[in-house]
């Protein structure tokens, strides 16, 4: 075969393999790259959304770094949800599937009634928690009083608010709980029962034969829950509205983050600077700095693999 046939046949073997990645570069340049270079570019310029855009240099980094006194609140929030709150639902999801799998009879029942509250639409789930952990009527702190428990405002308190939506997340866990009982039924058999022949304690059969084996599914877990931690929007604007009693309307204006910026996320922050300040410059800086937490803690998660939840090799 000659040289002049073996280039040919390699430029069709490209061909034929750009043709059919041609779906996936059409999407990751109009719904990736496009975008992300447009945020890079307006966050350079000063821009409202109805006049052209027109050069200002660094003055959007200085001023959301320097002179926007809800981005470091907002900041601290959305690092603290990505570390307290992720981490609480992969534990108590873990948990959850480890016991559904001890349970001999009934297990698909229980199964049932932990992923039921995982299909509950995020507004009608926050708006529940809301009323449940209402500090005057709320079931949740009668019954605290009623035993001597000094019951807290919840989201009316800016020290309960993060922790109050952390139990929000943590029973909405049904996702994580199939996904970790899928990878618990994986797990050898024998390898347990090597184990107890060597008279490993059940923490010793946890920590060195089910964790390496699930090790893939848990670091899946953080990842995909740190992402979402930083897209995090939907719930903590309801339950600021709901718990400030101010749900919006005609004429009615709401700054997000109620009680005192405490459940203000980035997320929340960059929609408040683009559509209700028009100031898409610092909307822009503020996404751009909540792309670089994201892609920062997963590279992260991906290069400590092995030291945060050990190794499966």
């Amino acid at each position: 075969m000659t040289t002049y046939t073996l280039r040919a046949k390699r430029r069709r073997d490209a061909l034929r393999a750009a043709l059919f990645m041609s779906p996936w570069l059409i999407g990751f340049g109009f719904f990736f790259a496009y975008p992300l270079v447009s945020t890079v570019y307006f966050s350079f310029m000063r821009y409202d959304g109805l006049n052209p855009p027109t050069w200002r240099g660094p003055e959007n980094w200085t001023y959301v770094f320097s002179d926007l006194p809800k981005f470091w609140p907002a900041m601290q929030n959305t690092l603290w949800l990505a570390v307290v709150m992720v981490s609480c639902r992969v534990v108590f999801g873990l948990g959850v599937g480890m016991l559904i799998t001890k349970i001999k009879q009934g297990a698909g029942i229980y199964r049932t009634l932990f992923y039921l509250p995982y299909l509950a639409p995020p507004v009608a789930a926050t708006l529940a928690f809301v009323f449940l952990l209402n500090p005057g009527t709320g079931p949740v702190n009668s019954f605290l009083e009623a035993v001597g428990i000094p019951a807290p405002s919840w989201f009316n308190d800016a020290d309960w608010a993060k922790p109050a939506l952390t139990v929000l997340a943590v029973w909405g866990v049904g996702d994580l709980m199939v996904i970790f009982m899928a990878a618990l039924l994986d797990v050898p058999k024998e390898q347990y029962e090597a184990a107890e022949l060597d008279g490993a304690s059940p923490w010793q059969r946890f920590r060195y034969v089910t964790l390496p084996n699930i090790s893939p599914i848990v670091l899946f877990a953080v990842v995909t829950g740190v992402i979402g931690a930083m897209q995090y929007y939907t719930q903590p604007i309801v339950a600021a509205k709901v718990a400030s009693g101010v749900m919006g309307g005609s004429g009615v204006t709401f700054q997000p983050g109620y009680p005192d910026d405490s459940t203000l996320t980035l997320p929340q922050l960059i929609y408040s600077l683009g559509f209700s300040q028009f100031n898409y410059g610092a909307a822009c800086v503020v996404a751009l700095v909540l792309f670089a937490f994201s892609m920062a803690f997963t590279a992260l998660l991906m290069r400590r693999r092995g030291g945060l939840i050990g190794s499966g090799d």
